[in-house]
């Protein structure tokens, strides 16, 4: 006897509402061990790696890769083995369910459930009873928490077995645009981000013959596909060479009409389809717009604006670049602008904690904080996030190099964790890295400052008595003006400013 488990999207932290389906490491059919990877999803704030909840054999995929999946809808559903001697709805002698290598406690999901049904109909109430006996008698298995996983076999991490095919019928899933296929076709062969990008652009890969190695679709097949469809190559049928050399044309993107006469339509061959894009909104842009929004009309903001000389920061760097570049290995972080800007921010807070607190609207309360947890904004080709440096006043200026440098690392390759992205304090927007000089940062929903550090600039300023070409950077500060006033905001703009003015008598006293 098998039964069929259905693995619903847990909610993977911070009460998150849904998550999209990046990429699957699995396809129907594929035998899965306890906690393999069987799935990428992208949440509002990170990418993160679904294990397998039970160990079987893949039956069923709900939602393709690029679909939003709501928490507690169904992912996928699993065939396992029931355990020996038990029939519909049974028990082994011994009343314990426990199988071989199956844990004996259910698998415990935050914030979602698992839907267990026989392979013959809908779930019965003895497996929650067999669940139930099986927690009392004490066995000392201990509950698998998905996100987390079990303990591997000895040698290794899980071992991925032969792949095997069900002979069953087609099963319909849900494609990216809301029809439903059948998977009984073979997956098209191509990577997660190829696979992400023809999504983005309306483009149907199972139309598409691959240029790569093995009949692999790339990037540039997906690109020269989507201009192919300005060029008026739009139908289904239009499989000819592009202009770029050995990529297949455009097929007409999935759910539009299969083929349009001359007239057919407001658009005539030749001349693009529709005059607007439209982007769905979800994933950190969806987070983006609702953090920014409830900042906005939540804290009054007050931004202010200071104009700093940093010759001698720049000098003080390059000094140090040098002298610790002879004991630092290859690839080690340097202190660079913003790192020095850092340890400003840290020292400054010090004399103005106001601007390292919270307003606590429930408890009618300021909140001040003594560890300053620094947000560093990124922007990455998934939108902006910001990375929290934990306890960033305790690291000096090379820990926050180094710190700064692995925050960005992770935010580049879109592995930054939900951990990773709570529990900021302040925050610091180097905006300077666009060419911009200023600008009126929006707060972190929870923080009273945000700092923005805008470019470095050769600037003619009085020196010594006479003109001389000199670095100078502007610092614009946002602050919640329901903690902070006017003054404190600005005696903390100029310590930092002071600081970075000078930065060789101050961090000399440290």
């Amino acid at each position: 006897m098998s039964e069929i488990r259905t693995f619903l999207l847990p909610d993977l932290g911070e009460g998150l509402t849904e998550s999209e389906v990046v990429s699957w490491r699995i396809a129907v059919g594929d035998t899965v061990t306890l906690n393999q990877i069987i799935a990428e999803v992208e949440t509002a704030k990170a990418i993160v790696e679904l294990p397998a909840p039970y160990a079987g054999i893949i039956s069923r995929i709900y939602a393709e890769a690029g679909v939003t999946v709501n928490v507690g809808q169904p992912l996928l559903d699993v065939e396992v083995a029931a355990p020996d001697g038990v029939g519909d709805g049974g028990l082994k002698d011994g009343g314990s369910d426990a199988a071989d290598g199956e844990p004996t406690m259910p698998i415990s999901v935050s914030g979602t459930g698992e839907a267990v049904r026989n392979g013959a109909g809908p779930a019965n109430d003895a497996t929650n009873d067999a669940t139930d006996d099986a927690t009392a008698t004490g066995d000392p298995q201990p509950e698998n928490l998905v996100g987390y996983g079990a303990p591997s076999e000895p040698g290794g991490g899980p071992v991925r077995r032969a792949r095997r095919r069900l002979e069953t019928e087609a099963i319909p899933i849900v494609s990216a645009d809301g029809v439903f296929r059948s998977n009984d076709a073979e997956r098209a062969r191509s990577t997660p981000p190829v696979r992400k990008l023809a999504h983005e652009l309306g483009i149907d890969l199972e139309q598409l013959a691959g240029s790569g190695e093995g009949g692999a679709i790339t990037r540039a097949d997906v690109e020269a596909a989507f201009a192919g469809r300005f060029e008026g190559q739009s139908g289904p049928g239009a499989a000819g060479p592009a202009a770029s050399g050995g990529a297949a044309s455009a097929a007409t993107p999935t759910g539009a009409p299969a083929d349009r006469g001359a007239g057919s339509g407001p658009a005539a061959a030749g001349t693009p389809e529709q005059a607007e894009t439209r982007i769905p909104i979800h994933g950190v842009r969806k987070h983006t717009a609702a953090a920014m929004v409830q900042s906005a009309f939540t804290a009054p903001h007050v931004s202010c604006f200071l104009t700093v000389d940093v010759s001698r920061s720049l000098e003080l760097l390059e000094e140090l670049k040098a002298g610790w570049g002879r004991g630092l290995p290859p690839g080690a972080a340097r202190p660079g602008i913003l790192a020095l800007v850092a340890q400003a921010v840290c020292i400054a807070l010090r004399r103005t904690p106001e601007l390292n607190a919270h307003w606590d609207e429930d408890a009618q309360e300021i909140v001040l904080y003594r560890a300053v947890h620094l947000g560093i904004a990124a922007a990455t080709a998934r939108g902006l996030i910001v990375p929290v440096i934990a306890d960033a006043q305790a690291l000096g200026l090379d820990g926050l190099a180094e710190a700064i440098a692995d925050a960005g690392a992770a935010a580049r390759a879109g592995t930054t964790t939900p951990a990773a992205l709570r529990g900021g304090t302040f925050s610091i927007s180097n905006i300077g890295v666009f060419g911009i000089d200023a600008g009126t940062p929006i707060l972190p929903p929870g923080q009273t400052g945000i700092l923005a550090l805008g470019a470095v600039r050769r600037e003619p300023r009085e020196w010594q008595g006479q003109i001389a070409l000199r670095d100078v950077v502007t610092l614009s500060l946002s602050f919640d003006h329901r903690v902070v006033d006017g003054e404190q905001g600005a005696h903390f703009l100029r310590d930092v400013g002071a600081i970075l003015n000078n930065p060789g008598r101050v961090l000399g006293m440290l």
